[in-house]
C-alpha cells in the first residue's frame, strides 16, 4: 500500500496526538486535576496510538492496518470521555478524535 493513500489519514492522526497532547498538559493545570484523571490516561494512550499509526502508515507497515483500529477505538474513547468536560481543550480534542477515528475507519473500509 502506498505511502499516498495514507496521507490525510496521517495528518489527522498528527493533528489528533497534537490536541491530546495539549488537552492532557491542560488538564493537569485545571483546579480540579485529580477529577481528570480519566481523560489525563485517556489522552496520553490516544496520543502515543496517534503517534504509532502515523508512523506505521508513513512507512507502509505490513500491521498499519491493526494500528489503525487500535486507534480508531482509542480516539472514540478519548472523544467519549473528553465530551463529558466543559473545557474549550477537551471540545477541542473530542474534536480532533472523531474525525481520526472517521479517518482511521476510512482507512479501513
Amino acid at each position: 500500500m502506498s505511502h499516498e493513500r495514507f496521507h490525510a489519514c496521517i495528518e489527522e492522526c498528527i493533528r489528533c496526538m497534537q490536541a491530546c497532547n495539549h488537552c492532557y498538559y491542560a488538564c493537569l493545570e485545571e483546579e480540579h486535576a485529580a477529577m481528570m484523571k480519566e481523560c489525563i490516561r485517556l489522552d496520553r494512550e490516544c496520543a502515543e496510538l496517534c503517534a504509532f499509526a502515523a508512523q506505521a502508515m508513513s512507512m507502509s507497515a505490513s500491521y498499519a492496518m491493526d494500528v489503525c483500529r487500535l486507534c480508531a477505538q482509542a480516539c472514540e474513547a478519548c472523544a467519549e470521555e473528553c465530551r463529558r468536560h466543559d473545557h474549550a481543550h477537551c471540545r477541542r480534542c473530542a474534536e480532533a478524535c472523531l474525525s481520526c477515528a472517521e479517518a482511521c475507519r476510512t482507512m479501513l473500509a
